[in-house]
């Protein structure tokens, strides 16, 4: 008796390897899947969904200048955007420049300081710098609230300063204190930092803080180069001021106080032919000379000004002159544009 014969499937070497490959890739993702959850898990312990949270930032013991312990992650950085920097307050020259440019970029973000962006100035003297010389040092700065100046333990300082990328081998481990100037700014909850200089310009690091780290995944608004306005080239001396004395020293009603941004010093207008050139040359150099030999003019402008010493650049007589130049310049053209407007 014949039989009708029956279709059965036909495994070829090919078909079998394509079966077991698919099977791979079933178990491959179903690993993958796990491995994610047990990853978002983590990052949900460690308060962070970024690789810099709880397990690369140390927690350190910190106290702020009204005497109260917090911890550096749990307290001060987690989900916040922040921008911190390292000083000391008997610093006589790069110190009081980064504070007073940091208050300035206070002044442009308002109230917004303390509640969604925050300031943190940490001692690399704590030895010498406890709460009540922070509050003091502070105090002379008029600085606003959302701002916190803190010092710890000299080991767990300089473990930060290694951690946040401001510790240089030779430099901040040498014998003097001299220490990396720069300032560190960043979004803990989306993990974005950069480092950023304390003599850059305070709208440029106002907007970093205000917009930048908090929308930074937001698409840019294309613009052409074209449309771009023509910049006028600086001097050597607008250069020096605007990196240097701009941190203390404002130009004129447009420039710092007519603004609302307090200058820590005179405003600086008209000063080439309010003071003697010679003068005004060795004060620009060594300050600091001057108000240890009690020189009347300079004496008169520490008490003025809330006793904060005017520091010393280390600018040669080539320097000095520069920015006496500048300012000179700026002074009769603002002058001339008022003459123009009355």
């Amino acid at each position: 008796m014949n039989r009708l014969p029956v279709d059965r499937p036909l495994y070829t070497p090919r078909s079998r390897a394509l079966g077991m490959h698919l099977v791979l890739l079933l178990v491959t993702c179903v690993l993958a899947s796990r491995l994610l959850l047990a990853h978002e898990a983590a990052s949900a312990t460690n308060g962070s969904v970024t690789p810099w949270g709880g397990d690369y930032f140390p927690n350190t013991l910190l106290t702020n200048q009204d005497g109260q312990q917090v911890h550096f992650f749990d307290d001060l950085i987690k989900g916040k955007v922040v921008v911190i920097n390292f000083i000391f307050t008997s610093c006589s020259d790069s110190c009081p420049l980064e504070t007073a440019r940091l208050r300035q970029v206070q002044t442009l973000l308002g109230d917004r300081v303390g509640k969604d962006i925050f300031f943190y100035s940490i001692s690399i003297d704590p030895l010498s710098d406890t709460p009540a010389v922070l509050k003091a040092y502070a105090q002379r700065f008029r600085v606003g609230p959302g701002w916190q100046f803190l010092t710890g333990e000299f080991d767990d300082v300089t473990e930060l300063r290694h951690k946040l990328g401001l510790f240089i081998e030779g430099v901040d481990n040498g014998r003097n204190k001299d220490h990396n100037l720069s300032l560190i700014v960043g979004n803990q909850e989306t993990g974005r930092w950069m480092k950023a200089s304390p003599f850059e310009n305070p709208w440029i690091l106002a907007d970093q803080l205000a917009n930048t780290l908090q929308n930074w995944k937001q698409p840019s608004i294309e613009q052409s180069y074209a449309d771009a306005p023509q910049i006028r080239p600086p001097s050597t001396g607008e250069e020096l001021f605007r990196t240097r004395c701009a941190s203390c020293h404002s130009l004129g009603p447009q420039d710092g106080q007519g603004i609302g941004m307090r200058s820590i010093g005179p405003d600086l207008i008209g000063v080439t032919r309010q003071r003697d050139p010679a003068w005004l040359s060795r004060w620009i150099r060594e300050p600091d000379r001057m108000l240890a030999e009690g020189d009347p003019i300079a004496t008169a402008l520490f008490e003025r000004f809330e006793k904060i010493p005017m520091p010393n650049l280390r600018l040669d007589e080539n320097s000095a002159q520069a920015v006496i130049d500048f300012l000179t310049q700026e002074t009769e053209r603002q002058q001339a544009l008022a003459a123009q407007t009355q």
